[in-house]
């Protein structure tokens, strides 16, 4: 008996684009409000920080609907790593893309119903999305409810804090974005892990 099943549904798809919008938004605009020149600006200050605020906004709110998709949904198990020998999967996963990979071998850990995701995407998602964006979207929080954020945190300023956290969660995910867009060109075509985010993919198994 073979049992079919959509790797990635019509709401992850559309949450995985718009998601990707909104942090390119925010990246473009927050590099611009941080390093440029205040008399050449990248964008200018006003419409930067406008922008910035309203992706934030989009980002906050697609990440909460991801979650909520993932309780409702069984995406929700993709994102469960097993412990038990889970140091030995992620070395024999680092090894097929430090080395493996270039060699033409088979993927160590092929999509399945229970884990479209290998080891280390699934511990690296993990972290991104259940730990640095929550990190990320609180410390924009801090900012755009400024009157909200503590005066002082452990004697330091509580929105130097906030931006301090929030540059560095941001720099931790767009070096995560460069990386993922790398390993999402070492599928079976250079195209090919793309046009299954654009359109979808299905995985077919056999179940006795």
């Amino acid at each position: 008996m073979n049992t079919t099943t959509e790797l990635y549904p019509v709401w992850i798809r559309v949450w995985h684009w718009s998601n990707a919008l909104s942090f390119l938004a925010l990246l473009v605009t927050g590099v611009s409000l941080h390093f440029a020149e205040p008399g050449a600006p990248l964008i200018p200050f006003e419409t930067a920080r406008v922008v910035h605020n309203l992706f934030g906004i989009l980002l906050g709110c697609g990440w909460l609907a991801f979650v909520i998709g993932n309780l409702w949904s069984r995406n929700g198990i993709h994102y469960r790593p097993r412990p038990q020998g889970l140091l030995v999967r992620l070395l024999i996963q680092g090894r097929f893309y430090g080395i493996g990979i270039f060699r033409g071998q088979p993927h160590p850990f092929p999509a399945t119903r229970d884990a479209k995701f290998n080891p280390l995407q699934q511990v690296t998602y993990l972290m991104v999305m259940y730990g640095a964006m929550p990190l990320l979207i609180l410390s924009g929080l801090a900012f755009f409810f400024d009157g909200l954020t503590p005066d002082r945190v452990l004697g330091m300023d509580g929105l130097w804090i906030a931006g301090v956290l929030h540059y560095l969660i941001g720099l931790f995910l767009t070096l995560f974005l460069i990386g993922h867009l790398y390993l999402a060109t070492a599928g079976e075509t250079l195209l090919g892990e793309f046009k299954k985010m654009v359109f979808g993919s299905t995985l077919t198994e056999e179940k006795s």
